[in-house]
């Protein structure tokens, strides 16, 4: 077993976890890793894997309750053909611990309606907006590129959850101080405006 530039498969190995092994050999270089096909259910191995940016974990064991460490780096996740199925629950723990994430593919989950699994198209549309309403920085859902009446709708359909995302709070809270420190030199530059005029009659 050998390190491809940063990428590892370790693929059709029918693992529970993660190999200590791997992770004394290469766990800082790390940066694209394949688990999928095996019964992999407990990602906290991850924290072993500080520079992780892609992550495959189609045909594993991954449930709705999944235990899974902060990954910064990590903007690629496929969950395809797993046990999750509380999306809601999901997305939380997701959005928490992978604030850079762009792709995501959950597809032939319970928690993820679509053709392939039975589900309605409505279901799916429903699926795609209360996903893209979690994740407001998500550019690929399911293969399919985020388009920008996904996210008018998804706004629409769940304010409060895309209101109250971190990374939407965080730039409400950046633009807030921005708007203070505007607000707090107008009113310094009136005031210095104001001692610089003459009194009337001198």
């Amino acid at each position: 077993m050998s390190l491809n530039n940063t990428r590892l498969s370790l693929a059709y190995l029918e693992l529970h976890e993660f190999p200590v092994d791997v992770i004394d050999k290469f766990g800082s270089s790390i940066l694209e890793l394949d688990l999928s096909h095996n019964k992999i259910s407990d990602l906290r191995f991850l924290m072993e894997l500080p520079h992780i940016q892609s992550l495959v974990l189609d045909h594993n064991h991954v449930t709705s309750q999944v235990k899974m460490p902060l990954c910064r780096e990590l903007h690629t996740l496929w969950v395809n053909h797993n046990r999750i199925q509380n999306l809601g629950f999901f997305l939380q723990t997701v959005a928490k611990n992978c604030p850079s994430l762009r792709i995501l593919s959950m597809m032939n989950n319970e928690a993820a309606p679509s053709y392939f699994n039975g589900g309605t198209y409505q279901q799916y549309l429903d699926y795609r907006y209360f996903v893209i309403s979690s994740l407001p920085n998500l550019e690929v859902l399911d293969y399919s590129p985020i388009i920008q009446p996904e996210v008018s709708e998804a706004r629409r359909l769940y304010p409060s959850r895309m209101f109250n995302s971190e990374p939407e709070a965080s730039l409400r809270r950046k633009l807030g101080k921005k708007q203070k420190r505007k607000s707090s030199a107008a009113r310094q530059q009136a005031a210095d405006q104001e001692l610089q005029m003459p009194s009337p009659g001198i």
